[in-house]
C-alpha cells in the first residue's frame, strides 16, 4: 500500500504542477472575477489561490467491496473484523493525505470516487492480468468507493449503517444512495429513510424509477438490455421517444441518449432494490438502530 500511495502522490504533484502553469486569462471567471475568492490581474500567479487549504488535491479510491471479498469472502458485510479492516484502509488513505498536506502546504483529501469509467477500466486491466475471479473481476466492474454490493438486498437502514463509518475519512467527497421501487403510493416509507439518514450520513441519493415511454405511455422502470434499456410494455428504445433516467455515478444521466461504458452499464443493471414493494406498501417501515 505504501508503494501505491507513493505513486498516487507523484501523480497528484504532477497534476498540481500542470495546474500551476495556468494563467488568469485561461479561466477568467475562476481566476479574475472572484470565483476563488480573489481577483488576480493578467499574468498573476494562480498558485496563490491554491495554497493554505484553498483548493484540494483528491486521492480517489474504488473497489473497497472487492478488497473485502478478496480477504474475507463475498459475504463479508456482516463480518465485523472485515468491516473494520476496510474502514482502516480508508483511514490510512486519509492519514497519508494529512501527512502530504503537512509536508507540502497544499490540501489533500480522500475522495470516495464514483469512478465513471474507471469502474470498467480498472476491472478490465485486472481481469486481463489475473483472470476472472469470482465476485471480483468476473462482474466486469468494480464497486463504487465504500458502497454495499449492489447485487445484494439490505434494506435502506442496513445499507446506511454499513456505510456510515467510511465517509468521515473522505473530506474530498462521497455519496450514499438507496434503490427503491415506485414510492408514489406511500411517500411515508421514503420519509422514514430520510429521517433515519439525517442522523447517520451526510449525503444521500434516492433512486426511484421515473422512466417514461412516449409511444405507449408506460411510466416506471425500463427493462435493461445488452446495450441500454427498453420499455417493458412495447419494447421502445428510441431516445427520441422515451426518457430513461438512471443514477450513472453520483449524478443522474440518460443512458439512451448517452450510452455508458460497459462496466457501468453492468453495474446499473445489477442493482437490487433496497426496499421491496411489500415494504413500500407498509406505512411504518421498521428501522434498524
Amino acid at each position: 500500500m505504501a508503494d501505491r500511495l507513493a505513486l498516487a502522490k507523484k501523480a497528484l504533484k504532477f497534476k498540481l504542477a500542470r495546474t500551476k502553469e495556468a494563467v488568469p486569462e485561461n479561466a477568467p471567471i475562476l481566476y479574475k472575477n472572484g470565483a476563488f475568492g480573489h481577483q488576480l490581474p493578467d499574468g498573476g500567479q494562480v498558485d496563490d489561490l491554491f495554497k493554505n487549504g484553498r483548493a484540494t488535491l483528491s486521492l480517489g479510491y474504488i473497489g473497497l467491496y472487492e478488497v473485502g471479498t478478496y480477504f474475507f469472502g463475498s459475504k463479508w458485510e456482516n463480518n465485523q473484523t472485515a468491516h473494520d479492516f476496510t474502514v482502516e484502509i480508508v483511514r490510512r488513505l486519509n492519514e497519508a493525505c494529512q501527512s502530504w498536506e503537512a509536508e507540502d502546504g497544499y490540501h489533500y483529501s480522500v475522495y470516495s470516487t464514483p469512478a465513471e469509467s474507471l469502474t470498467d477500466r480498472f476491472c478490465e486491466l485486472d481481469k486481463a492480468r489475473f483472470g476472472a475471479i469470482t465476485d471480483i473481476t468476473d462482474k466486469d466492474y468494480y464497486t463504487n468507493s465504500f458502497h454495499y454490493d449492489v447485487r445484494k438486498h439490505p434494506n435502506p437502514f442496513e445499507k446506511l449503517l454499513f456505510e456510515e463509518a467510511y465517509p468521515k475519512y473522505a473530506s474530498g467527497g462521497f455519496i450514499h444512495y438507496c434503490e427503491y421501487p415506485n414510492l408514489r403510493q406511500n411517500p411515508a416509507a421514503l420519509e422514514a429513510v430520510w429521517d433515519f439518514a439525517y442522523d447517520h450520513v451526510g449525503y444521500l441519493g434516492t433512486n426511484t424509477p421515473i422512466d417514461k415511454c412516449f409511444k405507449c405511455g408506460f411510466e416506471g422502470d425500463f427493462k435493461p438490455t445488452a446495450r441500454g434499456f427498453c420499455c417493458p410494455e412495447c419494447g421502445n428504445h428510441d431516445p427520441q421517444t422515451c426518457d430513461v433516467v438512471k443514477r450513472t455515478c453520483g449524478y443522474l444521466g440518460n443512458p439512451q441518449a448517452r450510452p455508458m461504458i460497459h462496466g457501468r452499464h453492468v453495474e446499473i443493471t445489477s442493482r437490487v432494490k433496497n426496499m421491496s414493494q411489500t415494504e413500500v406498501n407498509t406505512t411504518h417501515v421498521k428501522k434498524t438502530s
